[in-house]
């Protein structure tokens, strides 16, 4: 019997794509320009390469990834200006985040008969406790536990730890809880290394290219969805 009902925040109960796209091309034209590069397709793919190496590791520090850009371009950047930007970065795409049009009323629905948690990686921002979550008071209330992972201590999704603290926090197990993200290595995999069962959200509103893998996992494109949940396990 299904008691809980966990959720990833970004991509999950909001719209950050807009946002993330502007903030990521401004930053790439500012560290562009302060190389003094000239070749700007031999410096894009060098900036994805060493961007997906650390989401690969679950570090999402846009000061630490910057750091590296520079590093593989033999330069020492000025680490203030990196924190600078990384600001600005994220004020991009708090500004640019919206929830989708159906998570409130879905969660009010839902919280009417599961007990709700939330699980999300910290951004790796230099102010902890302050997640994107905290701006949305209205989606805030629903949650019972908030967990921040990669703070305090606390390793970041896939590692099971973040998962198993939300479980205990609500007073649950992995067989009464269904948890509900858009990321296959992150949400789905660290959900279900656990014994949670997983459901993948690819919401129709996002523009992405979604990783072409073959699962049994249930897939939801709306949150709309969830309201006959027996019907999305089955």
């Amino acid at each position: 019997m299904i008691r809980a009902i966990l959720f990833d925040f970004g991509q999950t109960l909001v719209d950050s794509a807009n946002g993330f796209r502007a903030a990521e091309k401004e930053a790439q034209n500012k560290i562009f320009s302060n190389l003094s590069l000239t070749l700007w397709d031999d410096f894009l793919s060098n900036y994805r390469r060493i961007r997906k190496e650390f989401h690969a590791k679950s570090i999402f520090s846009r000061k630490s990834i910057w750091n590296e850009v520079y590093f593989y371009y033999c330069l020492e950047p000025d680490l203030k200006r990196l924190e600078v930007w990384e600001n600005e970065y994220w004020e991009r795409v708090k500004s640019e985040t919206v929830p989708f049009p159906e998570t409130v009323q879905v969660l009010e629905n839902l919280s009417t008969e599961y007990r709700l948690g939330l699980i999300t990686n910290t951004q790796g921002q230099k102010a902890s406790g302050k997640h994107r979550i905290s701006l949305f008071p209205e989606l805030e209330r629903f949650f019972e536990v908030v967990i921040v992972a990669g703070e305090s201590g606390l390793p970041p999704k896939p590692d099971p730890a973040p998962f198993h603290l939300c479980l205990d926090s609500l007073g649950t197990t992995p067989g009464e809880a269904v948890y509900i993200g858009d990321d296959w290595r992150i949400d789905i995999c660290g959900a279900k290394d656990i014994g949670l069962q997983p459901i993948w959200i690819k919401h129709h509103s996002v523009r992405r290219s979604w990783p072409d893998i073959k699962t049994s996992v249930p897939v939801i494109t709306s949150l709309n969805q969830l309201l006959d949940l027996d019907r999305v396990l089955d």
